[in-house]
């Protein structure tokens, strides 16, 4: 089992009431969808830089098959 399953599992609906109560209290209402935003397009960001390399491996694999 790996670290994150353990850590995910350890904390319960109360728990994480808090950390978004805690959260909000640290930025803002304002301040969140920006965030959120943000996080979002980073996300996005990294799953195009992987997919661009999954198809550079693909094409040289196909390079090495010719």
């Amino acid at each position: 089992m790996n670290a994150l399953n353990i850590f995910l599992g350890m904390v319960g609906p109360w728990q994480w009431i808090i950390i978004g109560l805690a959260i909000l209290l640290l930025f803002g209402g304002k301040k969140l969808p920006e965030l959120m935003k943000g996080l979002g397009g980073g996300i996005k960001e990294f799953k195009k830089a992987t997919q661009d390399e999954d198809d550079e491996k693909n094409d040289k694999k196909g390079e090495d098959k010719k």
